[in-house]
């Protein structure tokens, strides 16, 4: 078990529909409960309304329930004490600032895919691996200070870029302090026959 807090990168240039589909299915599959869903979106600010739009009606659209006897999207949280972490952790960052565009409720373990947005670095939900359905989005004005967020964490997992420019995405990728970095694709993926491992604390 690799502990992460993977950042997501959208830079101003990105498809945002395919930039945030990815990024929805990143942080709320599987419950967001795998070690390198997506914990952190990075979003340039002159795309960021968009994205968050487009991320809430994805979130807002998922079907919870038991998968073993309904047609569902995502299931229940592990257990009770997880839940409370992940609630505890979206409170938290609520009661600091960060604004919760849709979710932040549950019915028993089922917690709803959660959008936070106004997110800042102090925030519990950036700061804390989630290992929930939680997507909290920050905003940048460069990517200089993209890069600078995209690092800003003692995990060091994986980690994605969306840009339309293959090489400026490939550049700034380069630079992400990661085991692992995808272009345009989201963080919950890999490759049986490439190494996988991590930097910082998930080496």
């Amino acid at each position: 078990e690799l502990g992460g807090n993977n950042a997501f990168v959208v830079l101003e240039d990105a498809d945002v529909e395919a930039a945030a589909s990815a990024g929805a299915f990143a942080s709320f599959q599987f419950q967001g409960q795998v070690c390198f869903a997506t914990g952190r979106h990075i979003v340039h600010r002159s795309v960021a309304d968009d994205y968050v739009g487009l991320l809430a009606e994805k979130a807002q659209r998922l079907r919870l329930g038991d998968p073993f006897r309904e047609e569902v999207d995502l299931g229940p949280i592990v257990n009770e004490q997880q839940l409370a972490r992940v609630d505890g952790i979206v409170r938290r960052s609520v009661d600091a600032g960060a604004r919760v565009v849709t979710g932040g409720e549950h019915d028993g373990l089922f917690y709803r895919p959660t959008v936070l947005a106004d997110v800042t670095t102090h925030h519990a939900a950036w700061r804390e691996e989630v290992f929930g359905p939680v997507a909290p989005v920050i905003t940048f004005d460069s990517d200089d200070e993209a890069l600078a967020l995209a690092n800003d964490s003692e995990y060091g997992l994986t980690g994605a870029v969306y840009s339309r420019s293959i090489s400026r995405g490939l550049a700034l990728a380069q630079q992400i302090r990661s085991g692992m970095v995808h272009v345009n694709d989201q963080t919950v993926n890999d490759e049986a026959t490439i190494p996988f491992g991590g930097m910082g604390a998930s080496g």
